[in-house]
């Protein structure tokens, strides 16, 4: 969907997606899409039908995005609070100033949403109206995919692992693609036979060709976010108790004073339903947590085929009753 850049800075660039025409618009706080770090911004507008982004301004929302731009080695040095502190809360200031508005609706997905719980946690003071966070897994002792690799990073400390992302820097894009299809390995393995009995969907082409451009997208990660994901997510699971120390200070989620809609995916292996749904229990200061289950897997239960029907008709449905 076409959209217009509306600030921008070495570190972020916050884009307004423009409205469709005969559409009017609702009377309602602007949508703030938050991406995570490794996969591509246009991941909330894959393809025409299938577009996240497209769906919301056909319901006559404002929508607006933050795109960081590919990771450089010169960002070796950029840690997770970057993101909290700085990137997410200067992009819901920016919408608020360029529309007038009271708050966003601000969503997440994936380590995108862990970055929306952040910030909303360690500023109360962030004008954020509803907080939406899509396949962002708290409980990482919950996700079987790392479960092996717990108790040997526990032994070791991450130190052979450590030694490798500050010798290069970064956890380069190649790799980021490369482990997000290991996480499906047997449709990759299916999908020539996948596409050969679909050949009178163009649907389902449409959609494998649309995923296929984003695997060859993907984007790094700063050396110092990976080792804080690897060290306080993966080994110490630290945000599973509801609290992260970054930055030289404690941020609890129980702070989050924001009506939060929480969505998981029931095929999903990089964020399973349990690790999702584990932040629910956290939210003890927000008046009002939902949480839903949809079909897909990491990417699909965001922005698939029967998101449509699904994710999407949730993320309306809460938008609606805030309001």
């Amino acid at each position: 969907m076409p959209r217009d850049a509306v600030t921008g800075s070495p570190a972020a660039t916050l884009h307004r997606y423009r409205p469709i025409a005969g559409v009017p618009l609702l009377d309602a706080p602007p949508v703030l899409l938050v991406p995570p770090l490794g996969a591509p911004d246009f991941a909330y507008d894959l393809r025409r039908g299938c577009s996240l982004v497209q769906h919301l301004l056909a319901t006559g929302r404002t929508v607006y995005l933050v795109d960081y731009g590919p990771i450089r080695f010169a960002d070796r040095a950029l840690g997770m609070e970057h993101w909290v502190d700085d990137v997410v809360p200067r992009a819901v200031r920016d919408t608020v100033r360029d529309t007038g508005a009271d708050g966003v609706d601000l969503l997440g997905w994936s380590l995108g949403g862990i970055f929306c719980l952040l910030a909303t946690a360690a500023d109360v003071t962030l004008p954020i109206h509803t907080l939406t966070v899509i396949g962002s897994p708290v409980d990482i002792a919950a996700v079987p995919l790392v479960a092996p690799l717990r108790p040997l990073a526990a032994v070791t400390g991450g130190l052979g692992l450590s030694a490798v992302y500050q010798a290069i820097g970064s956890f380069p894009a190649p790799l980021v693609s490369w482990a997000f299809q290991l996480t499906a390995v047997d449709r990759l393995i299916t999908k020539p036979l996948t596409v050969l009995s679909r050949l009178d969907d163009r649907d389902c082409l449409a959609q494998i060709e649309a995923v296929d451009f984003m695997m060859t997208h993907m984007r790094g990660y700063p050396g110092r976010v990976f080792g804080q994901i690897y060290h306080l997510l993966l080994r110490s699971n630290d945000l599973a108790d509801g609290t992260l120390d970054l930055a030289g200070r404690t941020i609890a989620l129980k702070e989050i004073d924001v009506p939060v809609l929480v969505v998981g995916g029931e095929n999903d292996v990089i964020a399973p339903l349990p690790a999702v749904e584990r932040v629910v229990d956290l939210l003890t200061g927000s008046p009002e947590v939902r949480f839903e289950s949809a079909p897909g897997g990491h990417l699909g239960v965001l922005t698939g085929r029967r998101a449509r029907g699904t994710t999407w008709m949730h993320v309306d449905e809460f938008l609606t009753a805030h309001a």
